[in-house]
C-alpha cells in the first residue's frame, strides 16, 4: 500500500532516509532542490501549476508531495536488541491526535529516544498527518505497535526497564526520575490520562512541576518536557 505525504522537509527526509518513493509532485517554479535530489535518486517528478497541484494534494502542502510506501512499524524484539547503554522508550496510552504523535516523534528524534510504543487498538496510526507534523522525524524513530500495553510493560520489566508513569496528582516530579537505568515513560491520552491498569503497572509516577493558573499540558508538550529532562540529565 502507498500514501501521499506533503511538505518540503517531510518529502526530503523520506528521500534521504531511503523510504520507497514512487514519484514526486511539485508546483512549477518551486522546490528545485527537492526535485534535484529526487532526480539523483532516480525518482520521477511531476510538475503542476498551483491549481493542478491542489487537486491531488491536501492544503498546506508547501508546493510539494510524494507517493510513498506506507509507514512500517518495528517489532519490540528488534528495539530491545539494539545496543544502547541506557535505553529510553516512550509509551503512548491510547493517543488519538495525529498532531500530538507527530510532535512527539519530532522530540523523540531530537532527544535520543530509542523507540515509541503505541497500542494497536484505540490509537492514532502512522499516517500522512503524523509524517507532516513530524517534519521528517518519522523516518528516524522506531515506532512499535503492540497488542497489549500491560503485557508489553511486563516484557520491558523482564528486560531491565523501569516504567515511569505521568500524572498531575502525585508528589514526585520529573526531577525524581532515575535516569541511569533503562526507562520507559508512559504518556496518557488527551483528556483521559493513563488508564488505571497501566498506571498500576508503572514502577512509579511523576508530574511536571508547574506554577501557572492552568496546570495542564497537551500530550506532546508533556512528552517533550520529560524527554528533554532525561536527555539533559544524561548529558
Amino acid at each position: 500500500m502507498a500514501t501521499i505525504i506533503t511538505g518540503k522537509n517531510t518529502v526530503l527526509e523520506a528521500i534521504k532516509a531511503g523510504h520507497k518513493v514512487y514519484e514526486i509532485y511539485y508546483q512549477k517554479g518551486t522546490n528545485v532542490d527537492v526535485c534535484e535530489i529526487a532526480s539523483a535518486r532516480g525518482i520521477k517528478a511531476k510538475e503542476y501549476d498551483k491549481e493542478g497541484l491542489m487537486k491531488i494534494l491536501p492544503p498546506n502542502n508547501q508546493g510539494v508531495g510524494a507517493l510513498v510506501d506506507d509507514y512500517q512499524y518495528t517489532l519490540l524484539e528488534q528495539v530491545l536488541k539494539k545496543p544502547s547503554q541506557r535505553k529510553l522508550f516512550v509509551m503512548l496510552d491510547s493517543l488519538e491526535d495525529p498532531h500530538n504523535l507527530g510532535a512527539i516523534l519530532r522530540s523523540a528524534d531530537a532527544f535520543s529516544v530509542d523507540a515509541v510504543i503505541i497500542p494497536k487498538n484505540r490509537s492514532v496510526k502512522l499516517n500522512a498527518t503524523v509524517a507532516k507534523v513530524s517534519t521528517g522525524s518519522i523516518e528516524y524513530v522506531d515506532v512499535v505497535e503492540v497488542v497489549n500495553l500491560n503485557q508489553t510493560i511486563k516484557t520491558l520489566k523482564d528486560n531491565g526497564f523501569w516504567i515511569v508513569g505521568t500524572d498531575a496528582d502525585t508528589p514526585q516530579t520529573i526531577h525524581d526520575i532515575d535516569v541511569d537505568t533503562n526507562l520507559c515513560v508512559v504518556i496518557g491520552s488527551e483528556g483521559k490520562g493513563i488508564s488505571r491498569l497501566v498506571k498500576e503497572n508503572c514502577d512509579y509516577v511523576v508530574k511536571i512541576p508547574m506554577s501557572g493558573h492552568v496546570n495542564s499540558l497537551n500530550a506532546s508538550v508533556s512528552a517533550g518536557l520529560i524527554i528533554y529532562e532525561i536527555f539533559h540529565r544524561r548529558g
